[in-house]
């Protein structure tokens, strides 16, 4: 086993082949059974692309709530049947490129062997879970390996190129956003080069505020909100109100109750059978304690102490609170499991670790028990078993959540850049 973690070659190689055994079998399973691997995701996907490639909107297809950009890197889907899996390659590579940029982060900003990087790195490289979801056709892997992408750069001082992936990251899906203030928090002068740190004298709130807005905080500000605004505008000239629309508008009104593990799935079940007969949309709350933990607690309390593991934490926070929660959601925090487990309770705390583990499958598995029978079987498990299921599942995350706050806060704050390598490169 020392052998296999202390190859770079061997775990790529077995995460290839975890992926490619899945996507074969993924082939067989829609051919033969009723029911069929392929995420219904992809087919909205692929039928977008096709839209696109014969010059209409990505739009006009039904239920694509997704940048146009997703549409277009799926177009050689519509070159004839034998390409309709190159989405889920291409989704794949990305798990697998997520990987390695995950051992390259834990290499440089860790401190960490070759053979422990791999070991933590294959979390997300060996896990089955992560490799089903990519290879039935569902994009998270390309978000993954932005996000993982960003997180190398902004460790690596590349500014400029972090503003390039975290503005991207937003355009192609929301929720990177909460990621900013984390970052923006951690660029103090600590972090950044030392001739750069002596440039803030002392000296009242001028000085102040000009030491808070030093270089980095500005580049990667200006450069993100550039891409950001530079791709919509694009898109917006292109595909107009629909793409806003469906892109991002859609997210603050969507009242999808289907595979939803959030304990406001029975109120959105409610309220898409009888639309307009509440007038007090509880769910619609669900942003306040979401947004207030993910964007700006959390940032502010452990940025500086740990920056992936406050992105793990707010992107725990951020899935946890928000009132649509899916399986593939779980991929948005499982990719900083690496950066968090090695100093982490639950590792340290074999039976915490085994007990919280424990919990969080057994809640999923309850609720997947009873979205069996309403789904499958026709029994109505509203009331109170999918509810009861999605508390439980709901609190076990909370509890976790505080385990790692906990964990995270009571760090040191990082090392200053003058303890580390931390030549600019922009």
């Amino acid at each position: 086993m020392a052998r296999f973690f202390s190859s770079p070659f061997l775990v790529l190689s077995s995460a290839v082949g975890l992926r490619v055994v899945l996507l074969f079998y993924g082939l067989w399973q829609d051919a033969n059974s009723p029911l069929k691997y392929t995420d219904i995701d992809y087919f909205v996907f692929t039928d977008a692309a096709r839209f696109t490639a014969h010059g209409h909107s990505p739009y006009d297809r039904e239920t694509y709530r997704y940048t146009p950009l997703l549409a277009w890197m799926l177009l050689p889907t519509t070159w004839s049947s034998r390409w309709f899996s190159f989405g889920k390659v291409l989704f794949a590579i990305g798990d697998i490129f997520a990987g390695w940029l995950i051992v390259l982060v834990l290499l440089s900003s860790n401190g960490m062997s070759m053979e422990r990087a791999l070991k933590f790195a294959s979390i997300w490289l060996l896990n089955p879970m992560v490799a089903t979801i990519s290879t039935r056709g569902s994009s998270e892997g390309l978000l993954g390996v932005m996000v993982i992408a960003l997180l190398w750069a902004i460790t690596r001082r590349r500014v400029v190129v972090a503003g390039l992936l975290l503005g991207l990251g937003v355009h192609f899906k929301i929720y990177p956003f909460i990621y900013a203030p984390s970052i923006i928090w951690w660029l103090d002068d600590g972090h950044l080069e030392p001739r750069q740190s002596e440039r803030v004298g002392n000296g009242g709130r001028i000085s102040t505020i000009k030491g808070f807005s030093n270089a980095s905080r500005v580049k990667i500000t200006v450069t993100s909100l550039m891409t950001f605004i530079g791709l919509n505008t694009i898109m917006y000239s292109m595909y107009g109100w629909p793409f806003l629309q469906q892109t991002y508008l859609h997210h603050v009104t969507r009242i999808d109750h289907r595979h939803n593990f959030s304990p406001y799935n029975t109120l959105l079940y409610l309220n898409s059978s009888a639309p307009g007969s509440s007038l007090l949309h509880l769910e619609s709350l669900a942003f306040f304690p979401q947004l207030f933990l993910s964007a700006v607690a959390l940032p502010f309390l452990l940025a500086k102490k740990d920056l992936p593991a406050t992105m793990l934490a707010q992107t725990f926070a951020f899935v946890t609170f928000n009132k649509v929660c899916t399986s593939q959601y779980f991929l948005w925090y499982m990719v900083f499991l690496p950066f968090y487990l090695p100093t982490s309770s639950l590792l340290a705390r074999p039976y915490l670790g085994v007990s919280a583990g424990a919990l969080w499958v057994a809640t999923q598995g309850l609720w997947l028990q009873q979205g069996f029978n309403l789904e499958f079987l026709g029994q109505s498990t509203f009331v109170p078993g999918l509810w009861v299921a999605s508390l439980l599942f709901f609190l076990t995350n909370i509890w976790i959540l505080g385990i790692i706050v906990k964990d995270v806060g009571n760090k040191q704050a990082s090392p200053p850049a003058s303890t580390v390598d931390v030549k600019a490169k922009i």
